[in-house]
């Protein structure tokens, strides 16, 4: 229940008070508080949700007959919010939940920038619950001439996580961000590497890095799977791999070891007889020795541990991908002068990444389904293989009319 008082005047004035002269009327005397005349005279008194009292001064009756009137109607129906929650900026309501919400290590720091860099410029002084729709539409028209469409979704979808929660919480009626147009991502179609470039890229991997490259490109590993290897994931024998973790490697501070991207990156791949002998020769050059590194694979419990990582640099430490970047464009180098008299070269901007397009392309061409080249990547969803690599398919003849001409054949 939400009631309205006079601040200014008492409501049981004691015996042998005098009226105010100021707002007394004939028919109804009123009797002058300690605070007549400071501050605004009408104040709405109530309880919240969890029992505490609330008071709201409004300068006229109207306005707090109406503010009490509506604080009822939320208190009756359960979606009362307090005014401070609603004055909060969207800078202070975004932060509250960007710590408080359950992210993994890299997607949190992304949010995290991603709101610095591109949110908060232009709406972090806003109350949260003034933005608009129209707001937001010029915040993506804004973006979209410093963004390219895909790198617009990260900040996007951060700025759409705060206002659902905003909503789910009261402040914002109804979720501004529903209905915007992202301008179309128009992703060019996967190339994958000619065989000859990756050829020349394997042979120009130093020694310590070749069995890393010969994984590479022969089980579609991520390069973080591939830098997140313990001697204890392989079975040489059974010729099969297990990605069980991945390196990850953070903006700021040290690698540790993380859980795989999704769900269904867990998986067990087979090694071919070349991968095989590759790591056989790796373990006999390169002899593993126990890193000390964080293990998170388990957020609940990360501990500090030693390791028998597969590949480490050179002083045997994990691999950064600060240095890793170096090491590739070397290889690169070192493959482009090789390719020279065949007039070939490696793809500008090509990465390790692309042997794992390489992998994939070698299975579609091989007859592999959708469903198998999914499971082998780890791609969380066959829908995520598909619209990468479908027009690696090679299409049947079309018999579609000769078919129909069958089944109407009879038809006069």
């Amino acid at each position: 229940m939400a009631k309205v008082y006079d601040r200014w005047h008492l409501s049981r004035p004691p015996a042998g008070a005098e009226p105010c002269a100021e707002h007394s009327t004939k028919t109804k005397p009123v009797y002058a508080s300690g605070d007549h005349g400071v501050g605004k005279r009408w104040q709405v008194r109530y309880r919240g949700p969890a029992g505490e009292q609330k008071k709201e001064n409004f300068d006229k009756r109207t306005v707090a007959d109406a503010r009490a009137a509506e604080v009822k109607s939320e208190l009756d129906k359960g979606e009362y919010v307090d005014r401070a929650i609603r004055r909060q900026t969207f800078r202070e309501y975004a932060e509250d939940w960007r710590t408080a919400a359950t992210h993994r290590e890299r997607t949190e720091s992304n949010v995290e920038r991603a709101l610095r860099l591109h949110v908060y410029p232009l709406l972090g002084d806003r109350q949260i619950a003034g933005i608009k729709r129209s707001d937001l539409r010029a915040w993506v028209k804004d973006r979209s001439a410093v963004l390219a469409p895909s790198s617009l979704r990260t900040p996007w979808n951060a700025l759409v996580g705060v206002m659902a929660a905003a909503h789910f919480d009261g402040i914002v009626r109804t979720n501004p961000c529903h209905g915007i147009d992202l301008p179309e991502i128009r992703k060019p179609e996967v190339v994958p590497l000619d065989p000859v470039v990756v050829r020349a890229l394997l042979a120009g991997a130093r020694p310590r890095y070749r069995a890393l490259m010969r994984l590479a490109a022969t089980t579609g590993l991520r390069q973080g799977e591939l830098f997140g290897l313990e001697v204890e994931h392989l079975d040489l024998q059974a010729g099969t791999l297990e990605v069980e973790q991945q390196l990850v490697g953070p903006d700021k501070g040290v690698p540790y070891l993380g859980q795989p991207k999704t769900e269904k990156s867990y998986r067990t791949v087979p090694l071919s007889a070349s991968a095989i002998a590759a790591v056989e020769e790796h373990l006999e050059a390169f002899p593993p020795a126990e890193v000390e590194i964080e293990d998170r694979t388990d957020p609940r419990k990360p501990v500090i541990r030693k390791a028998r990582l597969l590949f480490v640099s050179q002083y045997n430490d994990p691999i950064r991908r600060g240095s890793w970047a170096k090491v590739w464009a070397r290889m690169v180098k070192r493959a482009n002068t090789a390719l020279a008299d065949a007039q070939l070269r490696v793809p500008e901007g090509t990465t390790t990444h692309d042997f794992r397009h390489f992998y994939a392309s070698v299975l579609i061409e091989h007859g592999a389904s959708i469903k198998k080249v999914q499971r082998r990547l780890g791609h969380a969803k066959p829908s995520i293989t598909l619209d990468l690599y479908i027009h690696l398919y090679q299409d049947e003849e079309d018999t579609t009319a000769a078919l129909i001409d069958e089944a109407l054949g009879d038809v006069p």
